[in-house]
């Protein structure tokens, strides 16, 4: 499924078009200046959000398929290891790093990020601007997409270039899931999408590899700025559940039947030393936390391994961990759309089957234990 993603005003004033058919997808003639892709570098208390690193590695991609260059947009305080960023983005991919250090950009904030991004865009003229779906990236893209009139993608699942028009062809979920539409914003520039952590594999880095870096400046004031950062708090139970990280997921569904057989997809995750995830209807009934959701409007999982017991499959909960290295599926229904895409099928009740399944891996896992003693 195709569709044009445009926003209603156009960037530059236009003769009125007739109602309907008549609106023009072609890319004027100014903006087909821009080029590159871009990458939005997340960081925050020294360190970079690994999803900047992953989006990286599919720009490189683009890139490739473009003939053009990466670059990436750092922004931060006076102090902020900016550089040290930059030039580990030049290992996964990146040509040129875009800096800006000023003191209102110590912290994130919307008012001064939105400026010094929209700035950089408008001065170097990326076609194509990445961010991670991220709360800030998520803030931020909206904010400078808006300011720029330009399109944005949300929550994407793949992303692409169209052979016919060289446009960004950003695929994600519609529907409620049920649909993977592919959009295009043919008319505008830069296209703008974001992406989930753990939805791009991570990217190797290239020891060695070096690239331009360019200093910018913002020239805002403090005074001008409305809101204010006063302190940090950072929250104390944000590591307890961290399903996106994980290397070992076991994830249930309703087919058991009850939140206390729920109780055996803990015991096979304790013994695995792994995560426990759970399907949308899981958490609306209150069986599981809401952090523990994996799927399209939870959280994307890329495990080494994901044990689905009792889930069907349906689409909604198939884009959250199809990219994990290896899928076991444990289903009464041997027609169950998650055996289509699983990597091991197991056809039984997961009720027998997950307790046999704890034993077992404790039992060889004791085993492995006292020969490494």
């Amino acid at each position: 499924m195709n569709a044009a993603a445009t926003p209603a005003t156009p960037a530059t004033p236009a003769a009125k078009r007739p109602a309907g058919r008549g609106r023009n997808l072609e890319l004027p003639e100014h903006l087909k200046a821009y080029k590159g892709v871009w990458v939005f570098i997340e960081h925050d208390r020294g360190h970079v959000h690994s999803v900047s690193w992953e989006l990286l590695g599919e720009a490189r991609k683009l890139a490739d398929k473009l003939g053009s260059s990466v670059g990436v947009a750092i922004l931060g305080g006076p102090d902020e290891k900016l550089e040290a960023f930059a030039a580990e983005a030049f290992g996964y991919g990146a040509d040129k790093a875009y800096i800006v250090h000023d003191p209102v950009l110590l912290g994130y904030r919307n008012e001064p990020f939105t400026k010094g991004l929209t700035d950089l865009v408008n001065k170097y003229q990326p076609e194509i601007l990445l961010l991670g779906a991220t709360s800030m990236g998520r803030d931020l893209a909206g904010s400078v997409a808006t300011t720029l009139l330009t399109g944005l993608t949300a929550d994407c699942t793949e992303l692409n270039i169209d052979p016919t028009s060289r446009a960004l062809a950003a695929t994600r979920p519609t529907f409620g899931g049920s649909l993977l539409c592919t959009i295009m914003t043919l008319a505008y520039r830069p296209q703008m999408a974001t992406v989930r952590p753990r939805v791009m594999a991570m990217p190797r880095a290239e020891e060695g590899r070096s690239g331009e870096v360019v200093q910018e400046t913002l020239g805002m004031v403090e005074s001008s700025i409305v809101t204010k950062l006063l302190d940090f708090l950072p929250d104390a139970t944000s590591n307890q559940i961290n399903l996106p990280y994980a290397d070992v997921i076991v994830s249930g569904g309703k087919g058991l039947k009850n939140p206390e057989n729920f109780k055996l997809v803990f015991e096979l995750a304790r013994v695995l030393g792994g995560e426990v995830g759970a399907t949308r209807p899981c958490v609306q009934a209150g069986w599981v936390e809401a952090d523990r959701q994996v799927g399209q409007t939870g959280k994307t999982v890329r495990p080494k391994l994901y044990i689905a017991a009792g889930i069907s499959g349906a689409i909604q909960h198939r884009v959250g961990m199809e990219s994990s290295d290896v899928i076991v599926a444990i289903n009464t229904d041997p027609n169950a759309p998650i055996f289509d895409f699983a990597h091991y099928g197991i056809v039984g009740n997961a009720l027998q089957v997950l307790p046999a399944l704890t034993a077992a891996f404790a039992e060889h896992l004791g085993k492995r234990r006292r020969l490494v003693a």
